[in-house]
């Protein structure tokens, strides 16, 4: 009788090892997610997505979310938006929970979840990540650990001073901020405050993740008032400063935007470069690490 493999053949996917503990990928699929970089191309998205202004593909949040979990697994995202993290992990037959600052926002997640028929629990949030035990308590999720966690903050002041991208914006009718609220990080002008209740958050969302869970965090560097304050960087060093609940950064994917347009940024006076990408900061809670 001959030796059972430890492998399912899936044909042009490659084949799935039966001990895989984090995916249901295949090596072939494995190996390529592993690239440092990546092109990703959404498609356009409708009326009332846009209103956000500052809203991340579905599809992209799929990628990450089938490559860190098996279905029917626990997702969350901290700063939910109009609800892609929630929508992507549905396609993708997880669970998922994601709180939601402003009303606005937390009302369009609510109706993209209520239109359809999930058979996984989606559940959205309306509150301050700062409060996160309170609002799982709330929403009968106080004994839940999460298996992924991905999200992207805000990127600081960059709302602000945007001024070509929110000119654009303004002239449809669209919002050029997240809110007025004093507790939205999107409004702390001082730098070195923002990474620091940024980096509170995700102490708060390191308690609720399973031990050798994975983060994601979906951010940038600023170009504001002729400097470069390295946000990506500055994101990534103050996570994996904090004491007992400090995150273990594994690496970075860079999600190359090459369809978006150029922009006539300092021609002919000074260097200002077209930021054509985002940065894909990847965590892992490592208790023992």
């Amino acid at each position: 009788m001959g030796k059972e493999k430890n492998y399912i053949d899936l044909g042009e996917r490659g084949h799935l090892n039966k001990n895989n503990k984090l995916n249901n990928l295949t090596g072939k699929e494995w190996i390529k997610f592993t690239k440092s970089w990546f092109i990703h191309s959404p498609r356009s998205r409708n009326k009332e997505e846009i209103l956000h202004p500052a809203k991340y593909p579905e599809s992209l949040i799929e990628d990450f979310i089938i490559f860190f979990t098996k279905e029917n697994e626990w997702v969350f995202d901290p700063f939910l938006g109009t609800g892609s993290t929630l929508v992507a992990a549905a396609n993708t037959k997880r669970n998922a929970a994601g709180v939601e600052l402003m009303r606005k926002y937390f009302n369009l997640a609510k109706k993209r979840i209520n239109k359809r028929e999930d058979e996984n629990k989606i559940i959205p949030m309306l509150g301050n990540s700062l409060q996160l035990k309170k609002l799982l308590d709330k929403a009968n999720l106080s004994e839940q650990l999460f298996d992924y966690v991905i999200t992207s903050p805000p990127y600081w002041n960059q709302l602000k001073q945007n001024s070509m991208r929110q000119k654009d914006r303004t002239e449809k009718g669209l919002d050029t901020k997240y809110s007025s609220k004093k507790n939205d990080l999107g409004n702390i002008d001082d730098y070195e405050k923002f990474v620091e209740e940024q980096a509170k958050v995700f102490d708060n969302v390191y308690d609720i993740t399973k031990n050798n869970g994975y983060l994601t965090v979906i951010t940038n560097n600023v170009f504001y008032k002729g400097r470069v304050y390295p946000l990506a960087f500055d994101t990534a060093t103050s996570l994996t400063k904090r004491g007992k609940k400090s995150w273990i950064m594994k690496d970075e994917k860079i999600w190359l935007q090459n369809d978006k347009r150029l922009v006539a940024l300092g021609i002919n006076h000074a260097w200002v470069g077209n930021r054509h990408h985002q940065y894909c900061l990847i965590f892992r809670k490592e208790e023992n690490g």
